[in-house]
């Protein structure tokens, strides 16, 4: 079969990867001039590895990402390290996550045994000034239940904020689960289903990994893997549309070029397949194709997500004494965004020309003020929260900011939000839509956009 996929993030290009195993003509359009997406990255002059724009980890119980590495032959460059993660409490920072060893005074024989992690939180989480003993107790109990049940279905008719609040108590709830629902969800915090907490909770590891020489690489091997393979991948490649039509008495899908004559080679003139997936965001799909049976434009335009605000800055020196990674940050504290991310706290500044790299970043919805901002109104509103991280900052360790800014970046699940989720397939013989809307319940990621695009390529040569 000819088969064309809109977009070579995650998604699409672990689609292409599972169609040309089975034997199939692929074309990937991709509008940007890289593959990777969301999890694609730049390089600044003087950098060894590629930065990603919005920050990305892989984790450990990443099974589908991992086997495609394998599968490609680049397995041995998908790499781990167990940076710390803290949280905020009366103007500090305690790590509630992290290496039993560091627990221990170094003992690093300790994270070698059985459920280190689980031990090294349970530790840490007696330590936290926040919590009293019953507290503790609670926080753990909850907790290894939401690692050993596996039924997200009967989670999901709870709301995270009620779920919480019951079984782990309300400060456990107010300290710890509340500013992230917050500042991850805004207005939406309170609605979000408890399938989505145990999501987290349930796969997540204290593991995180990345690729040698950042995502791009990997994507960029990924991509080059596939042109070898036979497909061919259009860079630069705006669709305007996909039409269903009948083409010598057979239904084909035909995509049409955004401007024809500013387009490449690839996309000069609309082109016809058997098969389409795409995998832009649900409003996306909605302009795509417009013709679609109203009730299944209706489910993609009941989707609800948020944007992404993003400020990368470059110090000449480390801005966290301790060597933390990731710092949550409440908003009711007066933060000015969700997370701060000293990526080479994590990933070694050798790599970036000896420059320090930290995200701050947020999630918001698209009419917030942020998404107006130029770089210097971002800077002022961003800046002055790092001397509450070290106080000893000083705006003259920046050595240069970048802004990157996404509008569809986090899917919001509501109550019994798999009674909501379009599917894969949809009313059009022959057209498929795949987002990161529909990985649910788990977190949106590249292991999860890599199992719903072998997912989607399974869907599209059934019955074959």
């Amino acid at each position: 079969m000819q088969i064309a996929i809109i977009g070579a993030g995650a998604t699409g290009l672990a689609a292409a990867h599972e169609l040309l195993k089975a034997g199939h003509t692929l074309t990937v359009f991709e509008a940007t001039e890289r593959p990777g997406g969301l999890a694609g990255g730049f390089k600044a002059p003087g950098w060894d590895w590629s930065l990603e724009k919005f920050y990305h980890h892989w984790f450990a119980s990443d099974a589908d990402l991992l086997r495609l590495a394998e599968e490609i032959g680049v397995r041995q460059r998908v790499i781990y390290n167990r940076p710390q993660t803290v949280v905020y409490y009366q103007e500090r920072f305690y790590p509630l996550d992290g290496a039993l060893s560091t627990v221990l005074g170094g003992r690093t024989w300790a994270d070698r045994l059985p459920l280190s992690g689980s031990l090294a939180r349970g530790l840490l989480a007696l330590r936290y000034p926040g919590f009293n003993v019953i507290d503790v107790l609670r926080y753990g109990l909850a907790g290894a239940y939401l690692v050993l049940t596996s039924d997200w279905r009967r989670l999901e008719q709870f709301t995270a904020h009620e779920w919480l609040s019951r079984w782990m108590g309300r400060r456990v709830y107010g300290l710890l689960f509340r500013p992230l629902l917050q500042g991850k969800f805004a207005e939406y915090a309170e609605q979000v289903n408890m399938a989505w907490m145990w999501a987290r909770i349930k796969a997540r590891t204290p593991m995180l990994g990345t690729y040698i020489g950042g995502f791009q690489a990997f994507f960029d091997d990924l991509a080059a893997h596939l042109q070898r393979r036979g497909a061919t991948i259009v860079y630069g490649a705006r669709v305007e549309s996909i039409v269903s039509e009948h083409i010598t008495g057979h239904l084909r899908l035909t995509v049409h070029p955004a401007a024809p004559d500013r387009q490449p080679a690839g996309l000069a003139n609309p082109q016809s397949f058997d098969r389409v997936l795409v995998t832009t965001s649900p409003r996306l799909m909605t302009k795509l194709a417009p013709q679609l049976p109203a009730d299944y434009l209706g489910a993609l335009n009941h989707l609800k997500s948020l944007g992404a605000v993003v400020l990368i800055v470059a110090l000449n020196r480390q801005l966290s004494r301790a060597g933390y990674y990731w710092h949550n940050l409440p908003k009711s504290a007066g933060f000015p965004f969700l997370a701060l991310c000293e990526h080479t706290n994590f990933v070694s500044a050798q790599h970036f020309g000896g420059q320090h790299l930290v995200y701050c970043g947020d999630y918001l919805p698209v009419d917030h003020p942020y998404f107006a901002m130029n770089e210097a109104d971002l800077r002022a509103a961003f800046l002055p929260a790092l001397r509450r991280i070290n106080p000893d900052f000083d705006e003259s360790w920046v050595q240069h900011t970048w802004v990157f800014k996404e509008p569809y970046a986090q899917p919001v699940p509501f109550v019994n939000h798999s009674r909501a989720i379009p599917p894969v397939r949809t009313p059009w013989p022959g057209l498929f839509f795949a987002s990161m809307s529909q990985v649910y319940p788990w977190d949106r990621g590249t292991n999860y956009a890599v199992k719903l695009g072998r997912e989607a390529a399974a869907q599209m040569v059934a019955g074959l």
